[in-house]
């Protein structure tokens, strides 16, 4: 299988490495994608942040361009499970498993912004405060992460809501913490006969705070269990 994973906010791909080491030992791809605006290296423009449909954009040229006889998962964190669900929207057709990582599930017209908590909308603003335009690291990140763009967390999402077929859903909670915004989410999930929900109590970093049991979560994962 081929695993097409999608940070959170503020991080690159590189949050993924221990998880991704772990698949291609057991013989599995792994694509961990830096999103637009968040590369470690390179020039930024910093006039023209790229908000949440240019994250899709990006995300979806890739899955067009992999191997389609390949069972394909596209995964999300957090934030990244904003991107995940546009791009499911769009080429549902392509994907065989789309997983959810302690990350926002939304519903057409919502955003990070709508469905985060006061806690996480109150960060935003404060990080955002020297121009509006960037949302500063907040502390305790790596020392990698780059300031995440403001548009992207508040544009809201255009879903059809019209997926060629049917997609494999998996929820994998980090479990309660402060500020969550996925615990009730996590709640109804369980009881919706569309999804499997998995529970890795370590916070919501999961793939940092435990890369191995996230990557037996994800290596377990069925080409497609429809």
């Amino acid at each position: 299988m081929k695993f097409v994973m999608v940070p959170g906010g503020w991080q690159g791909g590189w949050v993924f490495d221990a998880v991704a080491a772990e698949l291609r030992g057991d013989g599995h791809h792994v694509e961990a994608v830096t999103l637009s605006g968040l590369e470690s290296d390179g020039p930024v423009d910093v006039d023209r942040p790229p908000n949440l449909d240019a994250h899709i954009d990006q995300v979806a040229e890739i899955i067009e361009r992999s191997d389609a006889e390949t069972p394909l998962a596209l995964c999300g964190h957090s934030y990244g499970g904003m991107v995940v669900a546009g791009v499911a929207d769009r080429l549902g057709d392509r994907i065989d498993q789309l997983v959810f990582i302690d990350a926002y599930v939304p519903d057409d017209g919502d955003s990070c912004w709508s469905l985060t908590s006061d806690s996480f909308r109150e960060l935003f603003i404060a990080g955002a405060r020297a121009d509006g335009r960037w949302v500063a690291v907040p502390e305790g990140l790596d020392p990698r992460a780059r300031p995440h763009p403001m548009a992207s967390f508040v544009q809201s999402i255009r879903l059809g809501g019209n997926p060629t077929r049917a997609l494999a859903r998996t929820f994998i909670s980090g479990g309660p913490w402060p500020g969550s915004p996925f615990v009730p989410l996590t709640e109804r999930l369980r009881n919706d006969s569309d999804w499997r929900v998995h529970e890795i109590p370590v916070g919501h970093n999961i793939a940092r705070r435990d890369p191995r049991g996230l990557a037996a979560v994800l290596g377990a994962l069925p080409p497609d269990f429809n």
